[in-house]
Order: C-alpha cells, then sequence, then structure tokens
C-alpha cells in the first residue's frame, strides 16, 4: 500500500459489506426521538467539525447530541471505567480503527444493526456488525515559512535527522494513543527503530495540545511540526506555514464509529450512524479537511488538502500491535 495515493488506497483496507437499502427507516427515526438524546463520544479532535455534525443532526430529527470531545488515550480510559463500573453513559463512539477494534475485543460494543447508508461506501470500505468507517485522516510535515526556505526544508521523514535540525522539530507526543502513535508506528514500520533512536537524540519536543503546537511553529518557536494532521489546514490559512508531503508516503488514521455496549439511546445510536454516513454529512465533514468514505463526497474537499488526498499511503495503528508500539515509543522518547 505505501505506493498507493490515499485516494486510492481508501478502496483496499477491507473487505466490501453488500449494498443495502437507501433509505433511512422512518420507525428508526420516531423511535429515536422518543428516546430524546444522543451521547457522542469522539476522539478526533476537531471542535469545529463535531459542531457542524451536532448541529446538523439535531436541526434534521430534533434530538439533542450531549458531545464528548477528548484525546484518544482518554478516550480509551473513559470507555475502560464507565463500562468496567457497569455505568452506560455513551451511545455512539467514534475512534481509531485499532482502538475499536479492541474496543470489541474487550466487549466494550455491541453490533449496531444494518447501516443503510453503508451502499455508498468507498469500495473495500469496512461495514461490519460492530464497527464502520467514518473518515480517514492523514499526517504530513509542516514547516514555518519565514524560517525554513523551499529549497532548505525537509522533503521527508529521513530528512528530519539532519543534526541541522537539533532542537527544532515539535512533534505530536507519540508515547500517547493518537496522531503522535500512529506516525511512531507507521515509520517505525517502514525505517525501524534506529530512526526513532536517532530522531530522539535530534532533540525533538513533545506535544500533547495538537492546535497550540501548529501555532506555536508558526509564531516561530519551532520551525518544524512533523504531525500535520490534513484536517487542520483550513485553519490555518493565513499562517506563514508551509505544507511537506513527505516523499517517504503519509501516515494516516481511520475513525471508525461504533455503539458502545448498553448505549442507553440504542435507536438515536444508530440513527447517528446513518446520518454520519450520509452524503451531505460526509461533504459536510470533507470541508474541513478529512477524506470521506462515501463516493461522491470527495468533492467538497478543500484546495489545501489536495496535496495530501493524492500523495503516497504509508501506514497505520494496528489493533495487534497498538501496546506494542505505545511501549516502544516510551521507551525510546524519555
Amino acid at each position: 500500500m505505501r505506493c498507493r495515493s490515499l485516494v486510492v488506497a481508501l478502496a483496499v483496507l477491507t473487505a466490501a459489506m453488500p449494498a443495502l437499502a437507501n433509505e433511512i427507516d422512518k420507525g428508526l427515526i420516531e423511535a429515536a426521538k422518543k428516546e430524546g438524546k444522543l451521547v457522542f463520544y469522539t476522539s478526533y479532535v476537531t471542535p469545529a467539525m463535531h459542531a457542524a455534525v451536532k448541529d446538523g443532526f439535531e436541526k434534521s430529527f430534533g434530538i439533542p447530541v450531549d458531545l464528548l470531545n477528548v484525546r484518544a488515550s482518554e478516550m480509551n480510559e473513559r470507555v475502560r471505567t464507565e463500562q468496567a463500573a457497569g455505568r452506560y453513559l455513551g451511545d455512539v463512539v467514534q475512534h481509531g480503527q485499532a482502538s475499536i477494534t479492541r474496543f470489541d475485543q474487550a466487549g466494550n460494543v455491541q453490533d449496531m444493526g444494518a447501516v443503510s447508508a453503508a451502499n455508498g461506501l468507498i469500495d473495500g470500505m469496512p461495514a461490519q456488525p460492530r464497527q464502520i468507517g467514518s473518515f480517514i485522516a492523514a499526517y504530513a510535515i509542516s514547516v514555518n515559512a519565514n524560517l525554513v526556505k523551499p529549497d532548505e526544508q525537509p522533503n521527508g521523514w529521513l530528512d528530519l535527522l539532519n543534526p541541522k535540525w537539533k532542537g527544532k522539530i515539535l512533534a505530536d507526543d507519540m508515547r500517547a494513543a493518537g496522531g503522535g502513535n500512529t506516525i511512531f508506528s507507521a515509520t517505525y514500520a517502514s525505517f525501524g527503530e534506529d530512526f526513532h533512536k536517532n530522531l530522539a537524540a535530534n532533540d525533538i519536543t513533545l506535544s500533547r495540545d495538537v492546535g497550540e503546537a501548529e501555532r506555536r511553529v508558526a509564531r516561530g518557536e519551532y520551525p518544524i511540526y512533523m504531525s500535520q494532521i490534513s484536517s487542520d489546514l483550513t485553519g490555518l490559512r493565513g499562517l506563514p506555514l508551509r505544507l511537506v508531503v513527505p516523499v517517504e508516503g503519509l501516515p494516516y488514521v481511520r475513525l471508525d464509529l461504533a455503539m458502545l455496549k448498553n448505549a442507553p439511546h440504542p435507536n438515536a445510536a444508530r440513527l447517528f450512524i446513518e446520518y454520519y454516513l450520509g452524503l451531505e454529512n460526509q461533504k459536510r465533514i470533507a470541508a474541513f479537511g478529512v477524506l470521506p468514505v462515501i463516493k461522491g463526497a470527495d468533492v467538497a474537499l478543500p484546495d489545501e488538502v489536495q496535496p495530501m488526498a493524492h500523495g503516497k499511503f504509508m501506514g497505520t495503528i494496528e489493533a495487534e500491535t497498538q501496546q506494542k508500539m505505545l511501549d516502544l515509543a516510551t521507551s525510546i522518547y524519555k
């Protein structure tokens, strides 16, 4: 998959599911309205996008949405502790593919039933009984355009090892679940452990505040940010940042939706998943720079994201090795 574009690679992630009905069942809508509420957990930290989705769902169905938006590591702990205590508060969770798979293995999610919107999925996208893809985000590098000339910028991950960048690289924390560990996992698989030991020796700085990290680079505190996510590009318009699509490829993460075990509002949960995968909502989120999973929605991708949308796919986190990657990153970046 390393040499495929992101757009093409979306089609080869997993086995396809048979086409399903096109319309949302009216009985489901009525049942969801009677429940009167939807509780949505998401670990993808893009408040504006979630606010737009929330607003659209509430206006469409008159069902209020309680939204919890936290980092991936916090989401893991939230779901684990709530369910271990028998406190079933959330209805739908949106989390990285590997993390949702691990939730499934731990018995934290339940069957969501047939999703009628799944007939519009890009070929090969998953529609499994307990998880379904909702969008994909990719990671690149950004540089301060005032501090780094185009002919001097790093053009790939391996260039970050150059001693001239020592102490000058800011990165999302690779020791925690989320974008940082996605990048760690993909680059570890491609370049091995020595790459990360050498990168750590180049005195990089780790941060857990993604939005602030981008602005720290824009302000000139650091010339390089090695964790630039596609969905943040539109919000950075006008800032002195230049996108670098690494020649070796782009780490990526697929965000899946699942219904939490013993969801208190199961019909509202099913309706929300249907809505999220509808073409209108997929275009809505594509406008924020994430790669949609429904056919035809990619027309809404902004210009800033196009270089990433057509870049090379590199790798992602796998459920089987997720904990190993977290442990390795913790041992290397002390």
